[in-house]
């Protein structure tokens, strides 16, 4: 019976430890991620800082985005994708905006970068561990927000290519908060 005993509570701390160091882990991560996220958007703002207004019209070839419609491209998907598929609410502005000049292409990029940081704020461990349809699969919520910032890279890149093709040096890459 002491044996019996000493089991359970053996077995009992243990889970108890390692549910406290999921919960540390999955926080610490979440954390992380944010300030990545928080860096990125930084980024995205020194991107759309450096392309001379009169280039956002810039595309390399007639079928492709031009810069202003890739930085818009990834900044709605951002709102869209969270609203959509992460609980998002109401973000309070049109996710479907044209920014016509550099202030409001800089505004929505802050909007769009501020919405997806409340919302993946908002989602508990549960929320971020429930499989959603998305795009004709199933994936985590967790796997939805690396979607997200993924796409976000994919865009910028782009973006940052457009203003090397007009010879301006684009701003210097910021890797973890550099």
């Amino acid at each position: 019976m002491k044996t019996q005993n000493s089991v359970l509570v053996i077995a009992t701390v243990l889970m108890a430890f390692f549910s406290i160091q999921s919960v540390s882990f999955a926080q610490t991560n979440m954390e992380e991620f944010l300030s990545k996220w928080e860096n990125g958007k930084q980024f995205t703002l020194e991107v759309v800082d450096k392309m001379p207004e009169n280039l956002y019209d810039y595309k390399p070839e007639a079928s492709g985005m031009s810069f202003n419609e890739q930085v818009t491209h990834l900044s709605s998907a951002i709102a869209g994708i969270s609203q959509r598929f992460l609980k998002g609410t109401d973000p309070g502005f049109a996710i479907d905006a044209k920014p016509k000049n550099k202030a409001e292409l800089r505004a929505f990029v802050e909007k769009c970068y501020d919405y997806g940081t409340k919302t993946f704020k908002s989602l508990g461990l549960a929320d971020l561990d429930e499989k959603v349809e998305i795009f004709g699969t199933a994936a985590t919520r967790r796997e939805v927000i690396s979607l997200i910032d993924d796409h976000c890279t994919h865009h910028r890149g782009a973006a940052v290519s457009y203003i090397r093709a007009n010879g301006i040096e684009p701003p210097r890459y910021r890797g973890m908060g550099m």
